[in-house]
This record gives structure tokens, C-alpha cells and sequence, in this order.
């Protein structure tokens, strides 16, 4: 499952989420919408008001979500043979 995160400088919220994540062993790709507005744009017609945005394959949500960070379970790694 492919993990974004749209985050700004200086969000308590994203820092914790994206504390959060990583404290369960998720990877995930990061968008900082002060440096790429377009993506503040599309967010904002798909509805979403605040940061951070969280997409994790079809859920998506916005704001520090524990409950919904506890949902997700991360892909098992695959051994290298």
C-alpha cells in the first residue's frame, strides 16, 4: 500500500502523524504543499480544509488520526533471495 502524506512547514499535526507512522514501520512518500501549491489546490477540491492529508491506498483523511493510523497495517517485507 503506497502512503502520502501533504504536510506544510511548521504543522504540529503532520509532525505527529508522520511520527506515528513511522513508530509502526510505514514508509511513505511526503508532499510539502508550501513548496508545491498545486497539490494545496487539488486537495482542496477534493474537499479536504487541513493538513496534514493523509492517503494510504483507498482511505484518505485529514489531521492527526491515531485511530485511523492504528487501521493501517504495514505490507510484510519481502526477503531477498
Amino acid at each position: 500500500m503506497r502512503i502520502t502524506i501533504y504536510t506544510r512547514n511548521d504543522c504540529v499535526q503532520c509532525h505527529a502523524t508522520k511520527r506515528a507512522l513511522e513508530s509502526r514501520g510505514f514508509e511513505f512518500e511526503m508532499i510539502n504543499v508550501d513548496l508545491v501549491p498545486e497539490a494545496a489546490d487539488t486537495l482542496r477540491a477534493e474537499g479536504f480544509r487541513q493538513l496534514p492529508v493523509v492517503i494510504a491506498g483507498e482511505t484518505r483523511w485529514s489531521g492527526f488520526r491515531p485511530d485511523m493510523i492504528n487501521r493501517l497495517h504495514p505490507e510484510p517485507r519481502v526477503a531477498s533471495a
